[in-house]
């Protein structure tokens, strides 16, 4: 995401907005590469329970992960770019990697996830 003026206030972005431990978080809807009708899964042994399993879709074998049952997913929102504030962050700060921006609301803010941090993580502690 860009920081310059002109950039931030003239683009309309959409969230996949979530609840997770009480907090709001959203993902960038070009995050996710599709949203499906449900097809059936091959179900993948010692698999993590938001992976659901394996499709075939066009020749390529895709993981269905279900973001409900990983991150609490409840709706999309569409939020002005000029409205997304930046991460605070600390020179040594790693836990607020995946967390790419805020947009404050009335009552409380909603934290910005970038999905690929978060399933790079997932993919580190699977391999160890």
């Amino acid at each position: 995401m860009s920081n310059s003026p002109e950039t931030r206030s003239s683009r309309k972005l959409e969230f996949v907005n979530l609840i997770a431990g009480g907090q709001g978080f959203c993902i960038e809807i070009t995050q996710i590469r599709e949203i499906r009708r449900w097809s059936p899964v091959t179900i993948l042994p010692h698999a993590p329970s938001h992976v659901l399993g394996v499709i075939n879709l066009r020749g390529a074998v895709i993981a269905i992960i279900d973001l409900a049952a990983k991150l609490g997913f409840t709706e999309i929102i569409g939020v002005d770019e000029s409205e997304i504030k930046e991460t605070p962050r600390s020179p040594d700060d790693q836990t607020t990697r995946a967390v790419e921006g805020i947009i404050p609301g009335e009552a409380d803010m909603t934290k910005i996830i970038n999905l690929h941090a978060v399933l790079a993580s997932d993919r580190a502690v699977e391999a160890a």
